[in-house]
């Protein structure tokens, strides 16, 4: 049961942050032949198709049956699942539209990455307003991982121009995203709040995709297989792995896992597309190990002294 929910707790989000690390390229193409709205309204029909599959299996090959629940939390679990899908849905949103409108205003894309994973500072904050509590080796560890992030993302100066505002507000959403999360997945079952979120995320992104954008069948079929990735493996597959993740677990420390996805991205690059890794970002990597492996370790108190925030 332990080792269930440790490979829960630490593989479930290593492997989002893998996935969605080497889906920079599959997204890339995709922004080449269609707007934001377009490229999340069909990536999210594509993850609302898979995941009943996703869980019917999940039923399926689930050891322990499901307790028999009365008619009253049945309909408490649907009323959850309904707000909690909208709640996170247009946390994502949100998230998504800031992030694509401060790149096409100017913000590189490593700046971009930067700013958006500033949530691994974001989170922790918020939580000391919510009386989360996150310990000494946490706080480091969110630390050095953010210096990290800058060394893997930043590449010259550090200036904030208007579109990297957006971009800030996008990570402060991807903050109220986690929260979100964190607090409907201790009500309904994962795979379902993912389901829903995605629905949510849909409707939302058809209606821009509507108002303001003018796709054509053309440019969808130009990017179909990258589309088919990032639906099915980014969206279906990592979300889902993020929201399971974060059940029973310290929001910061899933934090702090997810945002090894600038390693992996980097990573990808030197692999896949023959780009040579600096030492700037070799520093950059080995920080981020260290991050990673202090949120897991848990200094001893001395009596009487409580080292939590």
């Amino acid at each position: 049961m332990k080792e269930s929910r440790t490979v829960r707790q630490i593989v479930f989000p290593l492997l989002a942050a893998f996935i969605w690390g080497t889906a920079f390229a599959a997204q890339d193409v995709c922004a080449d032949h269609i707007g934001a709205f377009t490229y999340n309204a069909i990536r999210s029909y594509i993850a609302v198709a898979v995941l009943p599959v996703v869980l019917l299996l999940f039923n399926v090959f689930r050891r322990e049956g499901k307790p028999a629940i009365t008619p009253a939390e049945k309909k408490a679990e649907r009323k959850h699942l309904l707000i909690g899908g909208i709640c996170c849905g247009t946390a994502l949103t949100a998230a998504s539209v800031f992030q694509q409108a401060g790149i096409v205003l100017g913000t590189e894309g490593g700046k971009a990455g930067f700013l958006t994973a500033l949530y691994i500072v974001l989170v922790p904050i918020a939580g000391v307003f919510l009386k989360k509590q996150v310990s000494l080796s946490v706080w480091i560890g969110v630390l050095l991982g953010a210096a990290a992030l800058y060394l893997l993302c930043i590449k010259g100066d550090f200036t904030v121009d208007k579109g990297d505002l957006l971009v800030i507000a996008c990570s402060v959403c991807y903050t109220a995203h986690i929260y979100v999360i964190d607090y409907f997945v201790a009500k309904v079952d994962g795979i379902k709040l993912s389901l829903a979120q995605f629905a949510a995320l849909a409707v939302w992104s058809t209606l821009g995709m509507l108002l303001l954008e003018h796709p054509s069948w053309d440019a969808v079929r130009a990017c179909i297989l990258p589309l088919l990735y990032v639906g099915v493996f980014s969206s279906c597959g990592a979300y889902t792995l993020q929201i399971l993740a974060q059940k029973d677990t310290n929001p910061t420390v899933v934090t702090i896992l997810l945002s090894t996805e600038s390693v992996f991205a980097v990573i990808a690059g030197a692999v896949l597309l023959h780009q040579r890794m600096t030492v700037r970002e070799y520093i950059g990597c080995a920080l981020m190990l260290v991050a990673v492996v202090l949120a897991q370790i848990t200094f001893p108190k001395r009596k009487g002294t409580d080292i939590s925030v």
